[in-house]
């Protein structure tokens, strides 16, 4: 059985002290080109890479999506492997910079020679990434968690996918949220980078009343400024798209300076720590927009108990299932290749995920059932436990679920409901 990752053997890199983990004891020999007969290819084992902020954010972030993607390994493991062998995997740390970002990705093919990667989890970081790495080299990328709109467009000749919806999809609901509860005059802050930028946009051309938007760097930390721009025209709320420690900091100077009472939260702050930090009785019946699973999905049920029994509860943050999938879609696709080539594996992908096929479930079964058929020559449709994973020309999903969550007065995360978006 695969072992928590964060547990192997980690190296320092270089004088920036970026953490690059490296999955020691799971690897086997690669080969330095791409064997040219079936059975010189299926003696070596696909490797994945894991592409992932580990250093800048919060350890509650990342601990869960390296669970979900350890664990699609251990699926994949324990139904057979890729070719009869074991998959065998790297993790980069992508920390929050997006250059560093391509400098890891960079690590991740040209010295541990992955045929794959997972992630990256930022769009800051997908963008650069699939422009100037994975498109270049050929290496299929399927990111969980960047939704940035400007990556359906991206460079990347056709080798980034995503297991999360496009923002176009959750800037609507948030608008509509906002509606709901009750606020006809918006205050807006957001990140400025592909992300905030991504999400802003789509709430705005979503929202029919008035709003006062303003863009905060990446790198600040103090926000009185521009919240006071943002409350000048009389909003009755603020709509908060940042990340944790910003959306706490702005939340914070808000109150503190008697500039708002009320917010909206993008997925960015769909964080435990906000309402922990600030108490309930500040933030709680405060609502936000994020990621969801189809409600009642087979698929999502089985992956929740095969959790439950690994590390207990489950989580409560975003885009863990979608790093399951992401994990999982790329070794059934290699699977289906019958190849370690990008190319082949990329053009699995859609094929993979979508009708015809026999439909397979996430989860252990579900992935031993699909790895079986495949390699007997059958084809598959997974349903993954975030959702369908039927990918469109742009590696984007035709549909899926946006939630609406809310934060309660005892501290906790409640979902609320699930918006459906496609067909």
């Amino acid at each position: 059985m695969i072992r928590n990752l964060w547990d192997l053997a980690s190296v320092r890199a270089s004088a920036i002290g970026v953490l690059l983990l490296i999955a020691a004891g799971m690897s086997v020999a690669i080969t330095a080109a791409e064997p040219t007969t079936a059975r010189a290819e299926h003696s070596a084992a696909l490797r994945i890479g894991l592409l992932l902020d580990l250093s800048s954010g919060s350890a509650e972030v990342y601990r869960d999506r390296q669970r979900a993607f350890e664990l699609a390994i251990e699926h994949v493991n324990e139904g057979g492997g890729v070719f009869g062998l074991p998959v065998t995997v790297a993790v980069a740390d992508a920390t929050a910079d997006p250059e560093k970002a391509v400098a890891a990705a960079r690590r991740l093919v040209e010295v541990e020679g992955v045929h794959a990667i997972v992630g990256p989890n930022a769009s800051a970081s997908a963008l650069p990434v699939a422009e100037r790495v994975i498109g270049p080299a050929g290496i299929p990328t399927v990111s969980f968690s960047a939704t940035s709109p400007a990556l359906t467009a991206v460079a990347d000749n056709d080798f980034l996918f995503r297991t999360a919806l496009s923002d176009v999809s959750q800037g609507p609901v948030l608008a509509r949220l906002a509606r709901e509860r009750g606020f006809g005059n918006i205050g807006l802050l957001y990140v400025d980078d592909p992300w905030g930028r991504g999400l802003a946009a789509a709430f705005e051309a979503a929202w029919d009343g008035p709003v006062k938007a303003v863009p905060v760097g990446p790198a600040e930390t103090g926000f009185l400024a521009a919240l006071r721009e943002s409350a000048s025209g009389g909003a009755q709320a603020l709509v908060v798209i940042a990340f944790e420690t910003a959306a706490l900091a702005m939340v914070r100077e808000a109150i503190d300076n008697g500039l708002y009472e009320s917010f909206v939260f993008g997925d960015g702050a769909k964080r435990p720590s906000l309402v922990r930090s600030l108490g309930g009785a500040r933030l709680g019946d405060m609502y936000g927009t994020g990621p969801a699973s189809a409600p009642e999905s087979a698929a999502s049920a089985a992956w929740e108990a095969a959790w439950v029994a690994q590390y207990g509860a489950l989580p409560v943050l975003a885009y863990v299932k979608e790093a399951y999938d992401a994990t999982v879609a790329l070794a059934l696709a290699a699977q289906a290749a019958g190849r370690l080539d990008g190319a082949a594996i990329r053009d699995r992908l859609r094929a993979v995920g979508g009708a015809p096929g026999a439909i397979v479930n996430a989860g252990p079964s579900g992935v031993a059932d699909a790895l079986r058929i495949l390699a007997d020559g059958g084809e598959i449709d997974y349903e993954g436990a975030s959702g369908s994973l039927d990918w469109d020309a742009n590696g984007d999903l035709r549909r899926g679920h946006i939630g609406i969550w809310r934060f309660t007065g005892d501290e906790r995360i409640e979902e609320v409901r699930a918006v459906a978006f496609g067909n």
